[in-house]
């Protein structure tokens, strides 16, 4: 596949980020979103904050980064449903267990896994995590349970972990994450088409 000759003007793509250490890996497929032209919005929890700052997001999309539920009292619109209302596709990278199980579960007590579990449209995660940790059998039953859901799993890959051992847990690389991104997308016309 050309990646590079998707043309995705009039697509919403919401970007979830968690505090794993693969969040840098985010930013390459959120600037390559945005190079095809897809509006990108992008939801922080506080963990990832501690690890890319919002302003490297803002500067990559041209957008506010969402951070709390409550950012600004004056707002009107709920943040979550407003994102929720616009997304065509929601991708979280990298997800940690953590996030995983709060989506399984139907925790809602952030504004990333609150839009999570708003949104209508199709739910790609692609987690990180250590090995011990993925292969953990709670962690194991909460990603059946959104495969049941029919939530959309990028990996995790094979490889060298930020811990430093090697095995199943690596975020996926962000041209692999990109490319289903991208498969996703054209399947049905933007959701704001036509205005």
């Amino acid at each position: 596949m050309d990646l590079s000759q998707d043309n995705l003007d009039g697509y919403e793509v919401v970007v979830g980020v968690t505090g794993g250490i693969a969040a840098y890996k985010t930013c390459a497929v959120v600037s390559a979103l945005v190079a095809r032209k897809c509006g990108v919005s992008v939801v922080m929890t506080e963990a990832a904050t501690r690890l890319v700052g919002p302003p490297t997001f803002a500067a990559l999309t041209g957008r506010k980064v969402h951070t709390d539920l409550f950012t600004d009292p004056r707002q009107w619109e709920m943040n979550h449903i407003a994102l929720a209302d616009r997304a065509d596709v929601m991708l979280i990278a990298p997800a940690t267990a953590n996030m995983i199980g709060k989506i399984a579960c139907g925790i809602a007590d952030d504004l990333l896994s609150t839009t999570a579990i708003t949104v209508d449209c199709p739910l790609l995660i692609a987690p990180a995590m250590n090995t011990r940790m993925w292969n953990n059998p709670a962690v194991a039953a909460n990603v059946q349970t959104l495969r049941d859901r029919g939530v959309e799993l990028i990996g995790p890959a094979v490889g060298r972990l930020a811990c430093g051992t090697e095995g199943t847990g690596r975020m996926s690389e962000p041209d692999d994450i990109l490319a289903t991104v991208l498969a996703r997308l054209p399947a049905n016309p933007p959701k704001n088409a036509g205005g």
